[in-house]
Formats: C-alpha cells, sequence, structure tokens
C-alpha cells in the first residue's frame, strides 16, 4: 500500500528490540465468489467479488449477502452451501447468511487435509515412507468414508495418547472435532454439493495477485478498488451491463449558448 507506513512499521520493530526483515506496509485484500451448480453438480456460472483491504471484510460480506439475497427472493428453492477454511470469522459471517441454518456448511477438504498432514509431520515426520502411507490412508478415510471423520478423530486422539506433550497435535484434534460436522466429505459428494473452495482460491490470484501484485506495484485504496471492480465485473460476465450503468452516470447534456451562432450552416454551398 502506498500508505502502508513501511518505514515506521520497522522502525517500531527496531525499537522494541527485534529484526525488521520481511514485508512491511502491506494489508490483505479478499475475494468472494458465488456460484451456481445444477442438481448434478455441474458448475454453471460464478460471481466474483473483491474488495481492497478493509476492517472486517464489511463490504465484502455486504455485497455477498446482497447477491445471495437476490438469488434466493428468485429462487428460494435453491440449497445453500457455505464453503470455507476454518477461520473462526468465516464461519461467524457464514452462519448470517440468508438460509444460512438451513443450508450446509462444509469446510474446504484441502484444507482439512493439510491439517491432518501436519499432524501426520509431528508423528512420522515430514516426507518419510511411513508419513506418505498414514497420511494417504487418512486422507482417504477421510474423503471416501461415510464416517470418515470420526475415524480420523479417533486416530489422531490415539496419536495424541502417544504425544501427550505435543501441543500442535492437540490443536490438530481440536480442529477437527470442533468442525466434523462440516467434514462429512463422502456424504456431501453424494448429494453433488461441492467440498473444495479451489473457485474462490482461483478469484484471489486472477483479480488481485496477477494484477495488483506485479513487482514494484504499490496501491492507495480508490485506484486499487476501482481495478478490482472492473475486473470482477468481467470476470463475472457483468461488465457489458456495468459499464452502460457507469457510463450513463458521467453522461453530461452540452447545449450552445443562445448567443453562440452556427458559422458551418451560413457557409456558401
Amino acid at each position: 500500500m502506498k500508505d502502508g507506513r513501511s518505514q515506521e512499521k520497522r522502525a517500531a520493530t527496531r525499537a522494541r528490540g527485534k529484526v525488521a526483515k520481511g514485508p512491511a506496509g502491506y494489508n490483505e485484500a479478499s475475494c468472494a465468489t458465488l456460484t451456481y451448480y445444477d442438481s448434478a453438480g455441474v458448475l454453471l456460472q460464478t460471481l466474483r467479488i473483491a474488495r481492497m483491504p478493509e476492517s472486517g471484510k464489511l463490504t465484502l460480506k455486504a455485497s455477498l449477502t446482497l447477491e445471495l439475497a437476490m438469488a434466493l427472493a428468485r429462487r428460494p428453492d435453491l440449497r445453500v452451501v457455505g464453503i470455507a477454511d476454518g477461520a473462526k470469522d468465516n464461519w461467524a459471517y457464514i452462519g448470517t447468511l440468508p438460509d444460512g441454518r438451513k443450508g450446509y456448511q462444509i469446510v474446504d477438504f484441502f484444507h482439512a487435509a493439510e491439517h491432518l498432514a501436519e499432524a501426520m509431520v509431528i508423528v512420522h515426520g515430514e516426507g518419510t515412507v511411513r508419513f506418505n502411507v498414514e497420511f494417504e490412508r487418512y486422507r482417504h478415510i477421510l474423503r471416501h468414508d461415510t464416517v470418515g471423520v470420526e475415524k480420523v478423530i479417533r486416530h489422531l486422539r490415539y496419536l495424541v495418547g502417544l504425544h501427550p506433550r505435543s501441543r500442535k497435535l492437540l490443536n490438530v484434534l481440536k480442529y477437527f472435532r470442533h468442525h466434523r460436522h462440516r467434514m462429512r466429505y463422502a456424504s456431501f459428494a453424494r448429494q453433488h454439493l461441492p467440498i473444495g473452495s479451489g473457485i474462490v482460491e482461483a478469484a484471489c490470484k486472477t483479480l488481485v495477485s496477477q494484477r495488483l501484485k506485479r513487482s514494484g506495484m504499490r496501491w492507495r485504496h480508490a485506484g486499487g478498488q476501482a481495478i478490482l471492480t472492473l475486473r470482477a465485473l468481467e470476470q463475472s460476465n457483468r461488465f457489458d451491463r456495468a459499464w452502460r450503468m457507469l457510463a450513463a452516470t458521467y453522461v453530461h447534456e452540452v447545449k450552445l449558448p443562445d448567443n453562440i451562432v452556427d458559422i458551418a450552416s451560413r457557409r456558401p454551398r
């Protein structure tokens, strides 16, 4: 960010007696998607939203809520599926969505698998044969077994018993326990529900990273948001309609003053 106060932040870090290294003066943009699927789970359309850094992602959440409310007003029979990683803020928001209580909440499978891998690394060591075997085994169980998450939790509880001093391993167990109702992947897949957040991850890349994070770029909020808004409209197949609305906003009728003579009309032919 151009107003990110990077020098001030580095000076504050040095004043605390720490080495000032790595990025400073950066803030996090945010993305959300609203994707439509047919009854067989085939993707039909995706609407993308992106916002420059803001406290609590308030505008992003409001925009997504409005989009969903309009969709449900037209089609109240639609099933609503909220997919996110394990961040508390995401689930607090998803629980407030229209039809959120009756809809489905799903932890992105690949985030869940990453936490499972973290536990296996703690116990078996990264890249070992034992790690590869155990991780693939329980990853398959989590994805395909009807009670897969319960079996994973049971195994993690066993591993915690073997390594009671491992705080990280205990945190992984707590993660799976807390989200167990959001990890019934075999059941979700049988209903043709999406279980991955790859679409929103791709939106983060194509909306923000590929355009705003090029070498040497620095942005202020207004300039960056102008870019993100237009890119989101284009990637949501809404650009033409939105451009007509935008253009109409800046149209101004120009009239000639009464004392101006149209010389061209008086020229001899």
